[in-house]
């Protein structure tokens, strides 16, 4: 298979100049966003939901789960470590600032936050390792279960444009469904409308428009690389003199 599996990433269609956001410019926060796939018999099917209207963040819009990295995420625990493919890929274009860990913290936050707003628990069961008190781990440690990093894909980032009312550096990582070690109940106060769509379906709602970005090229990828390769280049939007353009990285 080729470097980027064939596949191109889709910039925003005219490329056109953006408004300049109105808020004072800050430093982009890192975040983990977790696109979780099942595969039907009739096609994949993406875990998604509905933000709060209570976010200052895109209320209302249907996203990946997922947020930014809390301090926990960087003593967090896990069954397994990143695929050395993907940590070298979490490390490129990126200050010197950013290290192994760091780029650990930021696929344990995707995991996380995906327990927290979704139910779901991607890990592995726990197997003699020292369990954590950390609330955040907790419905893990209940459970005899670690997160789980060693099959998660790389798959695209993102960085919020300047003068936003909020800012992140996003990772999207991608799991399979069969990693899901459990699924939980939990309230509906970050994530409402939880359900697994189509990648039609999905279009159907109200997306960000980089989650709508996202999502057409890995329904573009998934048809020539359906286990999503490790080794493949992924797409990084950003906004450079203030144009929307999109670097494989």
């Amino acid at each position: 298979m080729s470097e980027d599996a064939g596949v191109q990433p889709l910039s925003e269609p005219s490329n056109r100049r953006r408004h300049a956001g109105t808020h004072p410019n800050t430093r982009p926060k890192d975040a983990g966003i977790l696109i979780v796939i099942r595969r039907d018999k009739d096609g994949h099917r993406l875990l998604m939901g509905r933000r709060s209207g209570r976010h200052a963040f895109m209320p209302n819009l249907v996203v990946f789960p997922g947020g930014r990295v809390d301090r926990t995420d960087h003593f967090g625990p896990s069954a397994d470590e990143l695929a050395e493919p993907v940590l070298d890929k979490l490390l490129r274009q990126t200050p010197a600032s950013m290290s192994p860990r760091r780029a650990r913290a930021i696929a344990l936050s995707a995991i996380r936050e995906t327990c927290e707003e979704t139910g779901v628990l991607l890990g592995r069961p726990a197997t003699g390792d020292r369990p954590t008190r950390a609330a955040a781990w907790q419905p893990f440690t209940e459970r005899n279960l670690l997160p789980s990093l060693k099959d998660l894909r790389f798959v695209a980032r993102a960085i919020t444009p300047p003068r936003r009312n909020r800012r992140f550096d996003a990772r999207f990582f991608a799991a399979f469904s069969d990693q899901i070690a459990e699924q939980i109940s939990i309230p509906d106060d970050e994530l409402s409308e939880v359900q697994w769509l189509t990648f039609g379906e999905a279009r159907a709602t109200d997306l960000p428009m980089i989650t709508e970005l996202i999502l057409n090229y890995l329904e573009s990828r998934l048809a020539v690389d359906p286990d999503l390769d490790s080794d493949a280049r992924i797409p990084f939007h950003y906004m450079r003199n203030e144009r929307f353009v999109c670097d494989m990285i």
